[in-house]
């Protein structure tokens, strides 16, 4: 038979049980063998079943509203435009089930907007929560609410364990570092020094930095791979006159770094730094696909960026907590996105 028309009662006449079995096999309840378990399973395999969703769940009549915490998009950090992208799509293709969908901004960084927003969320009530869990110890009060009133919650961007998490979605934020870490000792000569640079007001509080430079400073472990040192700063204030002075304090101090490594979303103003006192030897890595990155990426000025797919992250965030709640389907809890490599060569595939 065709895979794509494999029927349950297909499957059950393969396996040679009943409907049923299939169904509990499916959806993961109720008793079922071991052994027929696996038969199922592997049946299932085969033949490339998917349920008809829209089947299903059609017939429930059943509404669904979803709400989302992310932080708030600014003009000079895209990144988080293009997270609403991927839900709308998400919740366009949902059109016909009933799925609604409150999208919330807070400020990333101010800890106190997060609680007053992470408050809101919770006094509509959703069905299903879409996080960014930017700030740890805020985050973890959050999802202990979320999950004492049994409210599913995905993660994306970052996740935190031991919080009862549905699943997450992006990049695994620790190995991202290592990955920038493995770029950066390919470029650095040996005997330079490189700078690792967060941006952050509270720099223990957020989580996603931290794994980031935490994977970054675990590739430079034994066995030593450079003579040169590696210096960590932070920067709580993110804006371009507090950069500059940063690094001129920086550079006067070290004048051998060779190549700097930011943690977050704005390399852009590391690559305007670059710039304008004329390091343009330097080399340069950073996240995301701002369009201010993407520019110093092709003059040359960054050397690699790293990118996270945002629009997928939150696109599939919206789809999980659908199937999860809609068809009682336990998603994959780790849904690690590949780390996109980009240089001034590639970028234009990406931007498509």
């Amino acid at each position: 038979m065709p895979s794509n028309k494999a029927r349950i009662k297909d499957i059950a006449l393969l396996a040679g049980v009943s409907i049923g079995t299939v169904d509990r096999v499916i959806h993961e309840r109720g008793e079922v063998s071991e052994k027929t378990r696996q038969k199922v399973k592997s049946i299932l395999k085969e033949t490339n079943y998917s349920p008809n969703v829209m089947a299903q769940v059609l017939k429930s009549k059943k509404k669904y509203h979803f709400v989302s915490l992310l932080p708030e998009p600014a003009e000079d950090n895209s990144f988080w435009c293009k997270h609403p992208v991927g839900m709308n799509r998400a919740i366009e293709e949902l059109n016909p089930f009933n799925v609604t969908l409150t999208q919330i901004t807070f400020d990333m960084f101010n800890e106190e907007d997060f609680q007053n927003k992470s408050s809101s969320v919770l006094n509509i009530n959703p069905d299903g929560v879409l996080l960014a869990p930017i700030f740890k110890s805020e985050s973890l009060a959050f999802c202990s609410r979320l999950y004492d009133e049994k409210i599913p919650f995905v993660f994306i961007d970052g996740f935190i364990e031991d919080t009862g998490f549905l699943a997450y979605i992006g990049v695994e934020n620790f190995q991202s570092g290592r990955v920038a870490g493995q770029l950066i000792d390919m470029v650095t000569p040996v005997h330079e020094d490189i700078l690792i640079i967060n941006l952050a007001r509270n720099i223990k509080n957020v989580q996603h930095l931290n794994n980031r430079t935490q994977g970054f400073l675990s590739f430079f472990e034994e066995p030593i791979k450079k003579e040169g040192k590696i210096v960590n700063i932070n920067i709580p204030d993110p804006t371009y006159k507090s950069v500059k002075r940063a690094l001129d304090k920086i550079f006067k101090k070290n004048p051998g770094i060779g190549s700097i490594f930011i943690s977050g979303s704005k390399s852009y103003l590391i690559a305007l730094y670059i710039e304008e006192r004329g390091l343009k030897s330097i080399n340069l890595i950073g996240y995301d696909l701002l369009a201010l990155n993407v520019k110093y990426l092709k003059s040359g000025t960054t050397r690699f960026l790293i990118g996270q797919r945002p629009d997928e992250q939150s696109y599939k965030g919206v789809k999980k907590l659908f199937e999860f709640l809609s068809l009682n389907k336990v998603p994959e809890k780790m849904e690690y996105l590949p780390i996109d490599i980009v240089t001034s060569e590639n970028v234009d595939f990406f931007l498509k």
